[in-house]
């Protein structure tokens, strides 16, 4: 077989590999992110569970490079904590020797049988948990099926000229066989693949004792890379450099200590291949009890060597929005959660400065609520955004339900900013340049009304984060009393402009569309309330009052949760 054939088929395992992976990790998120979220935060507090739990996800997964990449997504979404991950990490490095002593023998029916068991698994029932663990099961038979092609393309490179000249140059030079060995294993993306070259190497007498162990240790830190190298944020970055410094230490330590290891008598009646495989099962035990009481100090250290990145002080950029939570609905929805919130105070603050402006109208006052609306936009977009990323590879009914709940909290508020931003304070704004100011009775209906929005608003939020069923019906029931307001004030107003004549008509006019904006303001704040009350099969889908916000479909169907996220972007 040619050089570029053995090139191709070797990129095209690593391929391969990486997408089982991906599959394994996106079908667990979509299917089981709730539930491994809780039981990762309920079992995994003790450094010895933790520990346990990588061995054995490692020795279902066959990989602990994708175990690497799963918990540190985890931890980048906050589903884990650093230390409890740490310990996780410790485990899998020990779990990938069980690995690789497993794959000593022949498993090439392992691949095939995971493959079947998850096709039969997702063409079983149509259910979204029954289709993540079968794609799931896909994704483990592809990695087999990858370990299986990526260990014999090695195996071809092993028997070239050229391949055997380079592993006797290395022999007896042991910093340079160390760093070959990790760059081998970053490329491959398998530790599990190169061990396993490295143990038929040394059974054929190409290497000696002392150069296949350090070709070992190489094989070690080089696993650590591909999660290192492919983290796109500071604090996902954290797993993976702790499980780098670990190996690098634990390298560090036993590289000068190869030459007598290898001349020990019991060593020496092993064979290679063993000393191999051995070597590489006691490096991974032995840093593992050396550091699993360490996880703790380590995790204060990587944290503070890779803090999470400032902020911006710009009200309107999200702060919670991180992309690491994208991965895992659960995470996102939480994240979006919060910056919806965020909506709730800039709409309350916004509130609080129109009523300064109908009380003291000032140019100043009103370019002030036109910036706090312009953040408030800005954040409402970045929402939407979001939500529509969350899940790429499909999230869950309930998931999506929640996320349209917050799609339409982010947009009723953002709908009420944009009519007090430019209704309302265009209103204050004319009466100013008039040098005209609002009477006592007019200034006392607005402050009811503003009084009523403040109100309403707090139980909106209360609806959101509880989905409490007796704050949604008070919320609704208040709609009654802001239209009794505005009709009252409305009425009592006109009755006064009949007796003084002397009132201007525009006067009048601005007045009466003071208080119609206030009550569309508050209609898309009861609007809120509507969700919890159909999830409870209190109000029907189709129940609606003028003024508040609807998706509506193109055909006049309504549209279900997972199609309005689909729309959002």
């Amino acid at each position: 077989m040619s050089g570029t054939t053995l090139l191709i088929n070797l990129a095209g395992s690593i391929a391969l590999l990486l997408w089982g992976t991906q599959m394994i990790s996106s079908a667990l998120l979509r299917g089981f992110g709730t539930q491994l979220r809780q039981w990762l935060g309920q079992h995994l507090s003790n450094r010895w569970m933790a520990l346990l739990s990588g061995v054995a996800i490692t020795g279902v997964l066959q990989s602990s490079t994708a175990v690497s990449l799963m918990a540190s997504s985890f931890t980048a979404t906050g589903a884990l904590g650093l230390a409890p991950a740490l310990a996780v990490m410790l485990g899998a490095n020990i779990g990938s020797t069980l690995v690789v002593q497993l794959l000593s023998v022949d498993t090439s029916l392992l691949a095939p049988l995971a493959l079947l068991a998850g096709f039969v698994t997702f063409r079983l029932r149509d259910d979204s948990r029954c289709e993540s663990l079968g794609c799931a099961l896909i994704g483990l038979g592809l990695m087999l099926l990858a370990l299986h092609t990526l260990g014999a393309t090695l195996g071809e490179v092993e028997g070239t000229p050229v391949f055997a000249a380079l592993m006797r140059g290395l022999d007896g030079d042991m910093l340079i066989a160390l760093l070959l060995a990790a760059l081998l294993t970053w490329l491959c993306h398998s530790s599990v693949a190169v061990v396993l070259l490295v143990a038929s190497l040394a059974a054929t007498g190409l290497l000696s004792s002392v150069t296949a162990m350090a070709l070992v240790l190489g094989v070690n830190i080089g696993g650590a890379l591909p999660s290192l190298l492919g983290a796109d944020s500071s604090v996902a970055r954290r797993l993976p450099l702790g499980n780098l410094l670990v190996r690098l230490l634990g390298a560090g330590a036993l590289l000068p200590c190869l030459p007598w290891i290898a001349q020990s008598p019991t060593v020496a009646a092993l064979a290679p291949s063993l000393q191999v495989v051995y070597l590489h099962s006691l490096f991974n035990l032995v840093l593992a009890l050396l550091f699993i009481g360490l996880t703790g100090p380590m995790a204060a250290l990587l944290t503070r060597l890779l803090p999470e990145p400032q902020r911006d002080v710009d009200p309107g950029m999200p702060q919670y929005l991180d992309e690491a939570g994208l991965a895992l609905a659960t995470i996102g929805l939480s994240n979006a959660a919060r910056e919806a919130l965020r909506l709730a105070d800039m709409l309350a603050l916004m509130g609080e400065r129109v009523l300064r402006l109908f009380q003291a109208s000032t140019p100043a006052g009103a370019d002030e609520v036109r910036r706090v609306d312009q953040s408030l936009d800005l954040l409402s977009a970045a929402i939407r955004a979001y939500l529509a990323d969350i899940g790429q590879d499909g999230i869950s009914d309930q998931d999506a339900d929640r996320a349209q709940e917050i799609l339409m909290f982010a947009i009723n508020l953002e709908h009420a900013g944009d009519i007090l931003a430019s209704s309302l304070t265009q209103l204050a704004s004319r009466r100013l340049r008039r040098g005209e100011q609002f009477s006592v009775f007019e200034l006392d209906c607005i402050q009811s009304l503003h009084q009523a929005l403040v109100d309403s608003l707090s139980l909106a939020v209360t609806v959101f984060l509880r989905e409490d069923l007796a704050s949604a019906h008070q919320l609704v029931d208040r709609k009654e009393l802001v239209r009794r307001l505005e009709a009252d004030a409305s009425r009592e107003h006109f009755r006064g402009l009949r007796e003084d004549r002397s009132a201007w008509a525009e006067s009048g006019d601005i007045f009466q569309r003071v208080l119609r904006d206030y009550r569309r303001v508050h209609h898309h704040i009861a609007a809120l309330a509507y969700p919890a009350l159909e999830r409870a099969g209190e109000r029907g889908p189709d129940a609606t009052e003028p003024g508040e916000l609807l998706v509506d479909h193109p055909l006049g169907i309504k549209p279900t949760a997972r199609e309005s996220m689909r729309c959002v972007s």
